[in-house]
């Protein structure tokens, strides 16, 4: 199974137009998953907190007050909800590619901060930031995914010997600084169970050569703590504590700026803050080494009570093995009486589950034959529907035929008296024209001989 988190670097980077040192960051790898491992994309995808809590925040300051708030650890997966035991080759856990388990709110919230497309001053502000150490460590994860590797150690190489103190394991228990964090980010792949992407070879050996040139400090005790050690060496060899040690993450106030960086809060405040500074840090490890010390003491009265305690066990133990044999040998008795009771019971248990077996079988059947009576029926039923319909609809085309029938009598009826009609009116009206015509030639008749007669009677007197 291919991982994303071993992105070679043959992929493209997606420069901004503004050059190197511009406000937008390119992102190398790729720009959909963060290069991130694809099990840890599909957990962190699909966990609630994701889903539901983190959807509500929209702006870069509401992240990072959600880190500050829910941050403690910067392991992939939670404590316990992995189990990775036994798993060897390509289905160990550092693979990625075992059961999978509950993704960290480190993780939803780094992948948060990937999709708000941070820019240069947005991260700097998380790596420089002063409430909190695991704001400080997200950024750092977050340039170590998605920068070009030729750039990381021009982002790392201002704090590698930075001394700040957080525990990055889940449930405590790794207590490192942030410059031993960032020297592991640079030269080890490998992060509990993910990997990060790949860097050049070339690359690498650069980074190798430069950290060999750069040793690591290591930090100076103070006198305080010194005569401390020695006062508690006197009275006996100082127990490690169970709890990890781990700076108190200070109250937050309701005025600090989020975006604020150390250098500029030296400009401000000048030598005094930083005296501050180590003052705040002096009395915090003065109150880890009281509490260290109360706990030795506390484990020291618990040891001799725990003697004391031994000492009246083993008075007793003596006292009651004799009668634990006599109580062994009766809970042997009645372990065979129960196992006979046992038998028994299973036997009843057997019988009774034939008989429920056979009811139920005789119920399937029952059932069965009444669906299949009831589907019979249901399908005469549509039969005679069927039936009706096609009766109903022959008798409505009976008479639609019948009464088509008799109306085209009826037209043929009308149309041959209204023929006969036409021609009783055709011969009344030629026998009018003949009537006519003859009273015509009448009246000219007689008007010729009334004009013919009244000729000859102008005639004879002349």
């Amino acid at each position: 199974m291919a991982n994303v988190g071993n992105q070679l670097p043959t992929q493209a980077v997606s420069k901004p137009p503004s050059g190197k040192h511009g406000n937008v960051l390119p992102l190398w790898g790729n720009e959909k998953t963060m290069n991130l491992n694809p099990m840890i994309l599909t957990n962190v995808l699909s966990s609630p907190y994701f889903k539901v809590q983190l959807y509500e925040l929209k702006t870069y300051h509401e992240v990072v007050d959600e880190i500050y708030f829910k941050v403690t650890h910067i392991e992939p997966w939670e404590k316990g909800s992995r189990k990775t035991a036994g798993q060897t080759g390509m289905c160990g856990g550092v693979r990625g590619v075992g059961t999978g388990g509950i993704v960290s709110t480190a993780f939803c919230l780094l992948y948060k901060l990937f999709t708000l497309k941070l820019t240069r001053k947005q991260v700097m502000g998380l790596i420089t930031h002063t409430d909190s150490p695991y704001i400080r460590a997200l950024g750092f994860m977050y340039i170590r995914y998605t920068q070009p590797p030729a750039d990381l150690l021009d982002w790392y190489n201002d704090f590698l010997d930075d001394e700040e103190e957080l525990d990055v394991k889940a449930g405590g228990g790794c207590v490192m600084t942030i410059g031993e964090m960032l020297r592991s980010y640079l030269t080890k792949l490998e992060w509990f169970s993910t990997l990060f992407p790949r860097i050049p070879v070339p690359v690498q050996k650069a980074i190798d050569q430069q950290m060999k040139a750069r040793p690591r400090k290591v930090a100076q005790k103070e006198p305080e703590e010194e005569a401390d050690f020695t006062e508690s060496g006197r009275q006996g060899e100082r127990r490690p504590s169970r709890t990890p040690r781990r700076t108190p993450s200070p109250k937050r106030s309701p005025k600090r700026s989020r975006s604020r960086s150390h250098h500029r809060e030296r400009e401000r405040h000048g030598p005094s803050f930083d005296r501050e500074l180590e003052r705040e840090r002096d009395r915090q490890r003065k109150e880890r080494d009281g509490r260290d010390r109360d706990r030795e003491r506390g484990d020291r009265g618990d040891r001799e009570r725990r003697r004391s305690r031994s000492a009246d066990r083993n008075r007793e133990r003596k006292r009651s093995r004799s009668g634990s044999r006599e109580r062994r040998s009766e809970r042997r008795e009645k372990e065979r009486d129960g196992g006979e009771d046992r038998s028994r019971k299973k036997d009843r248990d057997h019988h009774k589950d034939r008989v429920t077996e056979k009811e139920r079988s005789r119920d399937r059947k029952s059932r069965a034959e009444n669906d299949e009576r009831r589907h019979k029926e249901d399908r005469d039923r549509h039969r005679e529907d069927r039936k009706a319909k096609r009766s109903s609809r022959s008798r409505s085309r009976e008479r639609k035929h019948k009464s088509g029938a008799e109306e085209k009598s009826r037209k043929r009826d009308r149309s041959h008296s209204r023929e006969r009609d036409r021609e009783r009116d055709g011969e009344r009206s030629h026998k009018r024209s003949r009537s006519k015509e003859r009273s015509r030639h009448q009246r000219e008749s007689s008007n010729e001989h009334s004009k013919h007669g009244e000729r000859r009677r102008s005639q004879s007197p002349q």
